[in-house]
């Protein structure tokens, strides 16, 4: 819970009074590698603060795996949108390996803003943070070809790299396993 305080506390000023009355809204769990923090179809009721592990977005269609986000240890992993809106999610969130979050219930959480602003503000700059994100990677996907879009990842995310799989990394970055190996192949000999 301490890596989780200094998050929060990142984000913004937060008093130990907020803190005291935000740990209602807070359960730690661990999930298994491939069990689902979020199906397609559910309607998202938390947040998940990853303390070890990581984990995907992704949705499927016709039997292909398109991977939408990873999510690394002092991250938040959620669908926003369905959080926010009550609308089912149009996509999973899965463990890719076993996985500890503090999951944050939105029913709780709510009831814990009422009682105190920081909280509610500590709400505002995580729906920022995960803006600024969406917006940086659709900017990534619309603007630039795939060799770019894995040198940028190379550069700003490199746990990515290390962590996912070439067949996950290929289908976040739009390109077939062998594309990328191609593309791989090619930036070394240069």
């Amino acid at each position: 819970m301490n890596n989780l305080l200094k998050y929060i506390r990142s984000l913004t000023n937060f008093s130990d009074e907020s803190w005291d009355l935000l740990q209602p809204a807070l359960t730690k769990r661990a999930f298994r590698k491939n069990e689902f923090l979020l199906k397609q179809g559910q309607i998202c009721n938390s947040l998940f603060y990853i303390i070890n592990g990581y984990c995907k977005s992704y949705y499927e269609i016709d039997g292909i795996v398109k991977n939408t986000g990873f999510f690394f240890e002092n991250e938040i992993a959620t669908n926003m949108n369905s959080f926010g809106s009550g609308r089912k999610s149009e996509f999973n969130i899965v463990a890719c390996e076993p996985l500890t979050a503090i999951v944050f219930r939105k029913d709780k959480l709510f009831q814990a803003a009422k009682q105190a602003g920081e909280i509610e503000t500590l709400g505002r700059n995580c729906i920022r943070l995960f803006a600024t994100k969406q917006e940086e990677f659709s900017t990534l996907f619309r603007l630039y070809s795939a060799p770019e879009r894995l040198a940028y990842i190379e550069t700003k995310y490199p746990e990515i790299l290390q962590r996912v799989s070439l067949s996950q990394l290929a289908s976040f970055l739009g390109v077939t396993r062998e594309t990328l190996s191609r593309i791989r192949k090619k930036r070394m000999q240069l």
